[in-house]
């Protein structure tokens, strides 16, 4: 029986975000919404959703005067995005 794919990170732009943050140690929200092509405010709702099942972590401040939020991946996020990733090869390795 195959494992379940974690339906918080099956979403398009969700795991859009975890494989940025899986290669960096944080990224600003200009530069994730620039790579995602993503509205801001579907990027708030989904940065949302990550950082309340603990797999990223937000902080808000300033850049002189202007505002910046930069996002970083937590550990749990990085086991939730192993497992994903170990779930998929099995999904791709029973299609043979």
């Amino acid at each position: 029986m195959l494992k379940p794919l974690n339906p918080l990170l099956h979403s398009e732009l969700r795991l859009a975000v975890m494989s940025i943050l899986l290669g960096v140690e944080s990224a600003d929200f200009v530069y994730i919404r620039t790579e995602t092509g993503a509205t801001a405010g579907n990027l708030s709702v989904q940065l949302d959703k990550l950082q309340r099942a603990g797999y990223i972590t937000i902080e808000k401040g300033f850049n002189g005067k202007m505002p910046r939020t930069t996002c970083s991946m937590t550990d749990l996020g990085r086991e939730a995005m192993r497992e994903y990733v170990e779930a998929l090869k099995e999904y791709i390795g029973g299609a043979r």
